[in-house]
């Protein structure tokens, strides 16, 4: 099956590593942005340096999603266990980064500002990324590859019409929302090319 958006909101379902609160965040932590440009098609942000747990996925195939998933949880855990809680927090990612022969996929939590994740893991990694400029576009209904792929090539046009410079091999898909909720919030993120 290669809905890979309802593979990772079904993996909100799991409990997983408790920015800024706000409505799409479930009052939970989120990375803080500001609102730069905002036009019909999308929305500028710039969002301030965060940290992510980050794993990469062996293929968009659902059991290597579900097995990406266990291993943030696992990590989780160790690093409670360890006195190192990572609160539950909002967005979980799914990054593909386009290459020349084949794609890359990454599953990613988001790690609040104060957590110190310690406990080192092969097969995760933290992820810092430094503040930069993002354009977002948001879309509702249940989340799919297909959505999340139409919705990523209206904000690539919708970008190029605009005039903006852009990484065009990578896109995110943000999910804040349960899977079996009814309404849900969705993103494609794209960074602006530096």
């Amino acid at each position: 099956m290669e809905q890979l958006l309802f593979v990772l909101l079904a993996c909100v379902l799991v409990s997983f590593c408790s920015g800024q609160s706000s409505k799409m965040c479930h009052q939970q932590p989120c990375p803080e942005y500001q609102v730069t440009e905002t036009n019909k098609d999308f929305e500028e942000r710039l969002y301030v340096a965060t940290d992510w747990i980050t794993t990469k996925l062996d293929s968009k195939e659902t059991v290597d999603v579900l097995a990406a998933n266990k291993r943030l949880k696992d990590y989780c855990q160790r690093q409670k266990e360890a006195g190192h809680d990572i609160p539950d927090s909002w967005p979980v990612l799914i990054t593909v980064t386009e290459g020349k022969d084949a794609s890359d996929f990454y599953l990613s939590w988001f790690v609040p500002p104060g957590t110190e994740p310690e406990i080192p893991d092969a097969l995760v990694n933290v992820q810092h990324k430094n503040a930069a400029t993002v354009y977002v576009r948001s879309f509702g209904g249940s989340p799919s590859l297909n959505s999340g792929q139409e919705n990523a090539k209206v904000l690539r046009e919708a970008l190029i019409k605009a005039g903006k410079t852009f990484d065009p091999h990578t896109s995110i898909g943000a999910a804040y929302d349960s899977y079996f909720s009814l309404i849900h919030h969705n993103e494609i993120w794209i960074y602006a090319a530096l």
